[in-house]
């Protein structure tokens, strides 16, 4: 891997504004998932690590609260400065220890950049009120305070934007934060610490512990009181652990799960604007997004010709390694993600389904995957109730849009869905009826830093990004004086 600037490749964790190695010197490897090849050794982490980290970070977010938001925003923006004028660098890490192409790599910096750059701006509007008092002995405000510490647990699908999506409005509220990046994919994190000392960001403000032992360093966030918040991306069943960690603490949680997500297409459809958008949200990042379209209902009547353009495109795909030119679908992260994913594709066509493209593993070998399409799905196969994480496209038919919304909104989950038409009344209608957080009509891509991005049911709680994303990280504080 050849950075324009080496010192951004980071293999010791970072607390308190140094790089540190484990006490017994313990590290575990980072593998490229489209070779194997070993990238790095980094630093392995524990429980007592993550305490220490704590330690340093209480006294150093009583500091950063302090410090004027004017002064805050302005080093959050020259992190995002330094974010952008890195790109190139911060991609090449991201796709070589997470596999995605490097265009989508270079999209997710300047998603991940776009948050610094918008909580930086929203640091300076956290404003609290003068209230009307019933009493005219009495005058009332309400301030808006910094929650404290919080601890953070990223993914390894977004291991840019996922970190940036949490931390930089906990920053700009005058938070401070303990991260714990996903194992398979933490140079991406220590890449951004690095990044954030240059610009500024305060010794004990911004620590990264990384370590092989995730449950150990999650209990350890999640029992310490001094950690007031816990903020999560990843499975349901582990965002339950979590709050159940978190309960003797008490904590403020903000959990962003899994997903089951329905894509809808009506009759009366633009069938390239469709077929385009189910491309778009089915086999961006290789299908390893908790938005990516799980269930594909559409309807009888556009249902062939819509099933056969979808297979001649995912069938078009060039697949191979992310760093590669022209490539457009990585391998999958790991082995177990290949194995469920061929685990899900079996148990279609055991069960009926007909395969329009793809249905198996890549000839590249390793943890490629062919880019799916399946017909003829049901609700009895295990695709309709779990998600599969992978570029496997699983078509459902339905006759009218009562059907449509049923199928959809049974499932336990409830982050994102999809759908398409040209009838503005339905869109208005099936976009009320859907019983999810967000919901994309007429287009598969829709997160950006301006919309609030968080689900319903199992899929979560409290929402990311947007003008809300920084109430997360804020508790209001009323003040009532006597005159």
């Amino acid at each position: 891997m050849q950075l324009k600037d080496p010192s951004l490749l980071r293999t010791q964790s970072y607390i308190n504004g140094e790089w540190v190695s484990a006490a017994n010197g313990a590290s575990f490897a980072v593998h490229n998932p489209a070779d194997g090849a070993v990238i790095a050794e980094v630093a392995d982490l524990g429980a007592a690590d993550v305490t220490r980290a704590i330690d340093m970070a209480v006294p150093a977010q009583k500091a950063w609260a302090a410090t004027p938001a004017k002064t805050r925003a302005m080093i959050l923006r020259r992190w995002y400065d330094l974010i952008v004028e890195n790109t190139d660098d911060l991609a090449l890490i991201l796709t070589t220890e997470m596999g995605k192409p490097l265009a989508e790599a270079k999209g997710e910096i300047a998603y991940g950049a776009s948050f610094v750059d918008w909580f930086g701006e929203e640091a300076r509007r956290v404003c609290g009120d003068v209230l009307e008092s019933p009493q005219a002995d009495k005058r009332l405000l309400t301030f808006k305070q910094p929650i404290g510490v919080f601890g953070a647990i990223t993914p390894w699908n977004f291991p840019i934007a996922m970190i940036t999506r949490k931390v930089a409005p906990g920053i700009a509220a005058g938070c401070a934060c303990v991260l714990k990046p996903a194992e398979q994919t933490p140079l991406s994190a220590l890449a951004l610490a690095e990044l954030a000392t240059r610009a500024g960001i305060p010794a004990g403000v911004m620590n990264i512990v990384t370590g092989m032992d995730a449950p150990a360093i999650g209990q350890a966030l999640c029992a310490d009181s001094r950690i007031r918040k816990m903020t999560f991306t990843g499975s349901t069943e582990v965002g339950r652990i979590l709050m159940r960690q978190s309960a003797d603490t008490i904590k403020k949680m903000s959990l962003e799960l899994g997903g089951n997500a329905p894509l809808l297409v009506f009759d009366d459809a633009d069938l390239d604007v469709a077929v385009e958008g189910a491309m778009l949200s089915k086999f961006r990042n290789a299908g390893q997004t908790c938005v990516c379209a799980n269930r594909i209902f559409v309807q009888d009547g556009i249902y062939d010709a819509f099933a056969k353009r979808l297979a001649e495109k995912a069938a078009s795909m060039t697949v191979g390694s992310g760093t590669s030119d022209g490539v457009e679908q990585g391998p999958l992260i790991d082995q177990q993600g290949f194995e469920k994913v061929c685990s899900h594709v079996e148990d279609a066509i055991a069960n009926g389904a007909n395969v329009l493209a793809g249905g198996k593993a890549h000839s590249l070998g390793g943890t490629f995957f062919e880019p799916t399409v399946l017909t003829d799905m049901t609700s009895d196969m295990r695709m309709f109730r779990e998600e599969t994480f992978g570029p496997v496209a699983g078509l459902f038919r339905f006759t009218d849009e009562a059907e449509a919304i049923a199928a959809a909104n049974d499932t336990e989950f409830g982050l994102a869905a999809y759908l398409f038409t040209e009838n503005a009344s339905r869109l208005f209608r099936v976009s009320e009826a859907l019983e999810y957080g967000i919901v994309a009509a007429n287009t598969g891509i829709f997160s950006s830093e301006v919309g609030p991005f968080g689900g319903v049911k199992n899929s979560g709680l409290g929402r990311e990004g947007s003008k809300y994303g920084i109430e997360e990280f804020l508790e209001i504080k009323f003040v009532c004086i006597g005159m």
